[in-house]
């Protein structure tokens, strides 16, 4: 599994116009699940999510994390995350798992934040739709965590 986080001071994600998840201050989880991944990738990547210590302290140093500070999480699956680029100008998602086994990961994964979080601290996307994400990345703080790179 691979994610991209998003430190946020606020975050929704939009279906056919409509806002479906929205969050406050947490983090965006633009989630990219592969044919190899397994429910304890989806375990080992909530867990270390939720430990990041990404949000600042009262001296302004980054020592708190998501759940340190009772922070949300707005989660959206996107296949995008593994396209391969390395011949010619159109991506391979050849990497991507088919939604038959990505779908019940990325429920796991959430459930697995959830766990940590809160169950109303989790907003997702729609997995499969068309979707439209709206962030103020907080910082900026980006991070690239991927499960095939633990060590």
């Amino acid at each position: 599994m691979r994610a991209v986080i998003q430190r946020v001071s606020q975050a929704s994600v939009t279906v056919a116009g409509e806002i479906i998840g929205e969050i406050d201050q947490g983090v965006v989880i633009l989630l990219g699940i592969t044919g190899d991944d397994t429910s304890a990738d989806g375990k080992w990547l909530a867990d270390k999510i939720g430990k990041l210590r990404i949000f600042a302290d009262d001296d302004g140093a980054m020592n708190r994390s998501l759940v340190d500070i009772g922070g949300r999480a707005l989660i959206v699956s996107q296949f995008t995350l593994h396209a391969r680029t390395k011949k010619g100008t159109r991506p391979s998602f050849n990497d991507a798992a088919p939604p038959d086994h990505a779908e019940p990961l990325y429920q796991q994964f959430c459930g697995e934040m959830r766990s940590l979080l809160a169950e109303d601290a989790v907003a997702t996307g729609e997995f499969g739709a068309m979707m439209q994400v709206a962030l103020v990345n907080d910082g900026p703080v980006t991070l690239i965590l991927d499960t095939h790179n633990r060590e």
